[in-house]
């Protein structure tokens, strides 16, 4: 290798050639030629067909030269000539001989040097090259190298050279392909390059390529010591650089303002998330005219902080946007800076405040609940409880406030007697472990505190010694601890114990009735039936067992029932959708006569029940009742309409009756006595009474015929009262009583038949009159409450009796009572039948020696039927 290494420095040395290539040297002539030699000169000529050859040779221990020739006779005439020449061409040679050894003398000694120099410069590579781990490779323009240097076992070459250009095999795959590309790169361009790698075998090596002169010089170098540290630290700062601008991606994705500070306090670098919180256009502006994101005592606080060498934590106000925020700030020192971030803790503030009244509102509505809770801490501590709970056990409130562990409770709820007795409990559900037998409180306890170490929830059953029984639910919590909920059950489990009670007696109560009663589940096959049942159809116990089906039944029942269509409903109804499940009744006529009255009702489960009564005895009574209810219609029309036309038929003759009376008193026929006078005042009198009796039989009959119609109009109030007033004036001054009259002002006018409200407040008067005594006063109101028209007629007579009160209203119902009037009893049925026909109603106050209120209550408008 040293050889090699040897012989490439030789070639590469410049103006180093060969000494024997430089001291040999020939030329010719036309007469022979020369050649110098070390030994001396030699020369050869041909003339005339003769060969001299004259050679000059060195003296030996002198400087001089000998001449030496050998002459062959060409021809006798040219021989002088030819030794003439030969003597002159021996002196030039001799001259130049001397002058090319002096010359090839002092070549020879530069030539010397500058191979001692040559060999000194290349012991120097080769010690500089042995001086530490290093291999050196050149390449003059081949592709293969020219020279493969160093210690092979750097790269784990051993003893093979072209190894050390097989870069995968002591380098890992990125970093031997990162080397070949700058290899080549180098020897196609010149491009130098710099690399530190490590190596398969885990040393780090130095590479550096560069050209030099007209070849490519690699050279791998072991890095040990103070480079290997200085590499190391590069290898750092290159890997902190790196972590730095990462550190600086992610502040900037951050959505919260970062921040960094020189030693000076000053901003060095912010986020985009400062940038928009401080509202500046870039990052750039931030930093330059220093932005702050907090004020005030906040920003002195932090400056503090800083100036101590402290990390600053706390709270602050920012405004963002025009929008006050809360921020959780924290700025960090470091020796020469600062770090910062804020996190803006508005929403969670926002949403801490509402978990908060969350909790307090789910504390007040368990505070509110019936049911008793209690949440105990993984450490047995009670941290909450409501009302119930305190209520239930009875436990002092002050003392709980304490947040005893659940041991204490239990030892006092011990002392109270307020505990389940050993062996007085039991689980609920099914498939619940059922609970061992406890001989003592403490295995009790220790079973209550083994709870702690459940996943699932437990329920059980606590028979309490007062006589209470608790519905105890354990529930075990997810951050630890447990959730006791306690149900008293006491009236639920007597409500249990009295409704399977009512069972039984509901049981024995259907097997007595003599009603036949089925009930049907929802898949439609009978769940329960009783004996009467059976008997009303027919059915024996093999009919009815196995649970049948309504189709199974209907078929057996049609047997004595002919109508399949009924039954066909009453299938619908118990198997049907749930849209034709509905209740029906049916009145079903059996083949032998008897007639049963049928219902079938949906109940809530989805069951149905069907009820049969035996209606055969009161179908017959209602037969005979109705067709003597026929007869006593057919009398009631008979009547009704002898006295309708009856009544057409008195009222002809006594309209020409009172024409006549009038005709009579009119001075024109001729004056009539005082006698006559009063008969003809009789007459009138007894005339109008009469023909007012026809008018209220031709009403009643037009009601019971619903053919009346009402005349509606605007009806004013205040004048219908003055009309009716006036109306009654000669009966008042005659029976020697007054009439009150109370109008409220403004009442208006109202919707209504005009001449019934005034036939209306006219009878009302006309019995006031007639049940009243000398000098007493009879009231008669108006009144709008609310829009309802109110008029009423009192009087302070003798009053009506309770018992007589319900038949006012009657027809020829009459009560006199030892008074003065007289009638039909038609008045007060008129009454009544107009003010309903008006959409209204009559109310009757009295009270004996009282006197009687009557109150009519009409609305303001009546649009019924029956109307024009």
């Amino acid at each position: 290798m040293a050889g090699r290494w040897r012989r490439w420095m030789t070639r590469a040395a410049p103006g180093a050639r060969s000494a024997p290539a430089e001291a040999e040297r020939g030329s010719n002539s036309s007469l022979g030629h020369i050649v110098a030699t070390r030994r001396g000169l030699r020369l050869a000529g041909q003339c005339s067909g003769a060969l001299v050859v004259v050679s000059v040779l060195p003296a030996a221990g002198a400087t001089g030269q000998v001449l030496t020739g050998s002459w062959l006779d060409l021809g006798s005439l040219a021989g002088a000539s030819l030794v003439a020449a030969l003597a002159l061409f021996s002196s030039v040679a001799t001259f130049s001989y001397k002058r090319l050894r002096g010359l090839s003398t002092a070549r020879e000694a530069a030539l010397e040097r500058e191979l001692h120099d040559l060999r000194a410069r290349l012991d120097r590579a080769e010690l500089f090259l042995a001086s530490e781990p290093q291999v050196m490779i050149a390449w003059d323009g081949d592709e293969e190298p020219a020279g493969i240097a160093g210690d092979l076992g750097l790269v784990e070459a051993g003893s093979d050279p072209s190894r050390v250009l097989a870069f995968s095999s002591w380098l890992p795959t990125n970093a031997a392909g990162s080397l070949a590309e700058l290899t080549a790169r180098l020897r196609q361009h010149g491009d130098s390059f710099r690399l530190s790698v490590k190596t398969s075998a885990g040393r780090h090596v130095e590479i550096d390529g560069r050209p030099i002169g007209g070849s490519a010089v690699m050279r791998i170098k072991d890095v040990s010591g103070d480079r290997l540290e200085v590499a190391r630290l590069a290898e750092l700062q290159a890997q902190t650089k790196q972590d730095l601008e990462a550190f600086r991606a992610m502040l900037e994705t951050l959505p919260a303002p970062a921040w960094v500070r020189n030693c000076d306090g000053a901003l060095t670098w912010v986020n985009s998330a400062y940038a928009r919180a401080v509202d500046a256009e870039n990052q750039r502006d931030v930093v330059a005219s220093g932005l702050e994101l907090t004020e005030g005592p906040a920003r002195e606080a932090i400056a503090t902080s800083r100036s101590a060498g402290q990390a600053f934590r706390g709270r602050a106000s920012v405004t963002v946007a025009g929008e006050r925020r809360i921020f959780e700030i924290v700025e960090a020192p470091a020796e020469t800076a600062s770090v910062g971030m804020a996190l803006d803790l508005s929403e969670i503030e926002t949403i801490r405040v509402a978990l908060k009244r969350e909790v307090e509102a789910h504390a007040r509505t368990l505070d509110q609940l019936s049911t008793a809770v209690a949440i105990f801490d993984r450490g047995q501590r009670l941290v909450f409880h409501n009302a119930a709970y305190r209520q239930l056990f009875a436990l002092d409130q002050a003392w709980l406030d304490q947040n005893p562990t659940e041991p204490e409770i239990l030892d006092r709820l011990r002392s109270a007697r307020v505990l389940p007795e050993f062996g007085l409990f039991g689980t609920e559900g099914a498939g619940s472990p059922a609970i061992p037998q406890q001989s003592d409180f403490r295995a009790f306890k220790a079973r209550l505190l083994s709870f702690y170490q459940l996943l699932e929830t437990r329920q059980e059953v606590w028979y309490l010694p007062d006589g209470r029984t608790l519905r105890t639910v354990i529930n075990p919590n997810p951050q630890g601890g447990v959730t006791y909920l306690f149900d008293d059950v006491t009236e639920r489990y007597h409500l249990e114990s009295r409704f399977n009670g009512l069972l039984r007696v509901q049981g024995e109560t259907l097997d007595t009735l003599k009603e036949g009663v089925a009930v049907f589940g929802s898949d439609g096959r009978m769940k329960l039936y009783n004996p009467a049942f059976a008997a009303l159809w027919g059915l024996a116990a093999d009919d009815l067992a196995d649970s049948p089906h309504i189709d199974h039944v209907a078929e057996a029942c049609l047997a004595r029932f002919g109508n399949a269509e009924t039954w066909n409903e009453l299938r619908s109804t118990v198997a049907g959708w749930q849209d034709q499940r509905m209740a029906i009744e049916r009145r079903l006529p059996r083949r032998d006569g008897s007639v049963l009255d049928c219902s079938a009702s949906p109940l809530p489960d989805g069951a149905t029940l069907l009820a049969f009564i035996d209606k055969t005895a009161s179908v017959n009574i209602e037969r005979a009742l109705t067709e003597r209810n026929q007869a006593l219609e057919e009398a009631q029309k008979l009547r009704n309409d002898f006295v309708h036309h009856v009544s057409y038929e008195l009222r002809s003759p006594l309209n020409t009756i009172i024409g006549f009376i009038q005709f009579l008193g009119d001075p024109a026929v001729g004056p009539l006595n005082e006698k006559q006078l009063e008969y003809q005042g009789y007459v009138m009198k007894s005339s109008a009474a009469l023909l007012a009796l026809i008018d209220d039989i031709l009403d009643l009959a037009s009601i019971d015929a619903d053919v009346m119609e009402l005349s509606l109009e605007e009806v004013d109030i205040a004048k219908t009262i003055e009309a009716v007033a006036e109306g009654v004036q000669d009966r008042l001054a005659e029976a020697d009583l007054r009439l009150r009259i109370s109008v409220a002002e403004g009442i208006g006018s109202f919707v209504a038949d005009g001449k019934r409200i005034r036939q209306i407040l006219f009878n009302l008067l006309s019995n006031a009159i007639g049940f009243s005594s000398p000098g007493q006063t009879i009231g008669l109101a108006a009144e709008r409450p609310n829009g309802t028209i109110v008029l009423e007629v009192s009087d302070q007579g003798r009053g009506i009796p309770a018992g007589v009160i319900e038949h006012v209203f009657d027809r020829f119902k009459t009560y006199t009572a030892g008074s003065r009037h007289r009638g039909v009893g038609l008045g007060l049925s008129l009454v009544r039948a107009f003010v309903e026909m008006h959409g209204g109603h009559i109310e009757i106050l009295s009270e004996l020696g009282s006197g009687t209120k009557v109150t009519c209550t009409l609305p303001p408008r009546h649009d019924g039927a029956g109307t024009q």
